[in-house]
């Protein structure tokens, strides 16, 4: 951009404007559109900010010749304001007015050109020229009235329009500038020595034709403007164009390494995943080990709990208790083998020894109801019994068996049940003896589940024995009985009121025989079965507020507390052991097994 006079000269189509917005909207306007170029050579296609970079890099040289033919000029403006070295018309102000309009222009190009990179990021095809100073390709601060200082003051250029057209060297010999303030107003194009030179690699070439040559097939991919021949490398991953094979191979390089990181990191989850299924793994067997450890142990205490635990016997836990007691000094040598020999006797017989056994309990507790109680209205008796306790050989789990020599016992003492049992079944048999005789019901077919329980072994273990033992057996000597269930409590407070009603009907109803308040009836005993225990029922009271109280015999009571009951004057205080009250009796679950009478040869088939 120049300024004549008042006007502004565009120095891509030397149009005038008036002002410097004029000249951004005519630039705008009319070259925007246009591919920008280089001025020196033929790199077009560019942005400004890559013309600007471009022409800093490849030609510095020229563009800070320009700076510094343009800051002499305004020394030597400066030199002769100082020195009053004007004359005529020609003044300070008029110098440094001088001055100051060609600073201004070359700073108004630089900023119409800035505003352009503001409007637009791209400038299209067009042609860009250097600017010239005066619209005659040269500017000069004369004097009319000084010749002197328009010989020294002058400021030639031979900045040329580069066309829009022609070769390197055309526009190359258009675009050069020098600057000469001591020579003539004006210097020729033979006075320009210049070698041409390559933007991109500094080559110097001799002529343009080889340069622009040489740019168009070595740098064909830089300006854009590929030889016809040359060829475009596809990428085989992702089918990108790449202008040159050392790019493609970059390009693939960058996919082979990202697919090396991604086949890492998948080799690193798989490892990861393996490595979480192995612990998983070793976490499942640790831990089935544990509970099948844990299960092993439970087991085994209860096998231990309920005597299956091949521990021994009735006649092992004999020897172990009275080898323990001659130890202790409570027994004497002498008396230890006399036991030893008796209870060899015993298991050989099958028949019980009697030492555990207490008779006439039932005759004492009439005695003691006909002659006081007044809190009793009326009570209920079973047939006659003996009491048996636990011994040392079954101590801990013989009590279902002591049970069954009570009801036996009791049956014994009825002339109904004692002509229906076999010559053999008419004493009390021991307890070896009972665990045989359920071992033969087992064998006729009485309660297959109770036998795969018990794996159809009882002798010479400790197992414990329940309501469904008694009742095999009971059927399997020709007894007709029956089994009750009494599975959860009949009443809020955690009692079973209706398993007392049943046994007060129970011995109310059939043969009996009245003493007063006592009666006597032809009614067997019953087996009464809780979690961890069982007891013989022998009989119920009736007391004046109406509510039941039963009389139980305990297995597990000691034969000297029960020989206390056959004193002549007891209270009520030793019948505390033998009382068992509503409120008593608090566990979730009862069964009891009562006889009902004998069975005949179908009925026994049935069962």
């Amino acid at each position: 951009m120049s300024r004549t006079s008042n006007m502004l000269i565009c120095d891509i189509c030397t149009q005038e404007v008036s002002s410097v917005e004029d000249m951004k909207s005519h630039m705008l306007l009319a070259h925007v559109e246009h591919e920008v170029s280089c001025p020196l050579c033929t790199f077009s296609g560019l942005t400004y900010d890559e013309l600007h970079f471009h022409m800093q890099t490849a030609h510095e040289d020229m563009l800070n010749n320009w700076d510094k033919d343009v800051n002499q000029c305004d020394d030597v403006v400066q030199q002769k304001v100082s020195g009053s070295n004007v004359s005529g018309d020609t003044t300070a102000s008029d110098l440094f007015a001088e001055a100051s309009e060609r600073h201004n222009d070359h700073m108004q190009y630089d900023n119409s050109l800035q505003g352009f990179r503001e409007d637009e990021n791209e400038l299209s095809e067009g042609d860009f020229c250097n600017s010239s100073l005066s619209d005659s390709s040269s500017c000069t601060v004369s004097s009319s009235s000084n010749s002197d200082f328009m010989a020294n003051a002058s400021c030639s250029s031979s900045v040329v329009c580069i066309p829009n057209s022609g070769s390197v060297k055309e526009k190359s010999e258009a675009c050069e500038l020098q600057f000469d303030l001591g020579a003539s107003a004006s210097v020729t194009q033979d006075d320009v020595t210049m070698l041409p030179e390559c933007p991109f690699c500094c080559e110097i070439k001799p002529s343009f034709e080889e340069l622009e040559f040489h740019v168009r097939t070595e740098h064909a991919d830089l300006v854009d403007t590929p030889t016809k021949d040359c060829k475009k490398y596809e990428c085989p991953m992702c089918s990108l164009v790449c202008a040159s094979c050392q790019i493609l191979e970059e390009h693939v390089n960058l996919h082979l390494e990202e697919g090396s990181r991604n086949e890492d990191l998948a080799a690193n989850a798989c490892s990861d995943l393996y490595l979480a299924k192995q612990l998983q793994c070793e976490e499942d067997k640790r831990r089935r080990a544990e509970e099948s450890q844990k299960e092993k142990e439970e087991f085994q205490k209860l096998q231990k709990q309920f005597g299956m635990d091949n521990s021994g016997g009735y006649k092992e836990q004999s020897l172990q208790n009275l080898e323990r007691a001659v130890a202790r000094g409570r027994v004497q040598p002498m008396e230890f083998h006399l036991q030893r020999v008796q209870m060899m006797e015993t298991l050989a017989t099958g028949v019980d020894d009697g030492r555990t056994k207490t008779s006439g309990v039932l005759d004492a507790l009439c005695r003691y109801y006909n002659n006081s109680a007044p809190e009793v209205n009326c009570v209920w008796l079973c047939s006659n019994l003996d009491h048996f306790s636990n011994s040392p050989g079954d101590k801990g789990w013989g009590c279902g068996f002591r049970n069954f020599q009570m009801i036996l016992s009791s049956l014994l003492h009825n002339d109904t049940f004692k002509n229906s049992l076999q010559a053999e079944y008419r004493s009390i048999p021991c307890i070896p003896k009972i665990q045989s005789l359920i071992e033969k019901a087992w064998k006729e077919g009485f309660d297959p589940q109770g036998a795969s329980h018990f794996n159809g072994r009882l002798q010479g273990t400790k197992a414990w024995i329940g309501a469904c033992e008694i009742y095999c057996l009971l059927t399997s000597l020709e007894i007709k009985c029956q089994i009750l269930d009494f599975h959860k409590p009949s009443s809020p407070s955690g009692t079973h009121p209706l398993l007392f009603e049943w046994i007060q009907n129970f011995y109310s109803s059939g043969d009996s025989c009245s003493n007063g308040r006592v009666i006597c009836t032809s009614k067997p005993a019953i087996y009464l079965q809780h979690q961890g225990h069982s007891r013989t029922i022998v009989g119920i009271e009736e007391r004046k507020n109406k509510s039941y109280c039963l009389l139980i015999f305990d297995p597990g009571c000691p034969v000297e507390s029960m020989r206390k009951l056959l004193r002549q004057n007891i209270d009520g205080t030793a019948l505390k052991s033998l009382r068992k009250y509503i409120g008593s009796l608090k566990h979730k679950q009862y069964q009891i097994v009562a006889v009902d009478g004998v069975l005949s040869a179908e009925e026994k088939a049935v069962c």
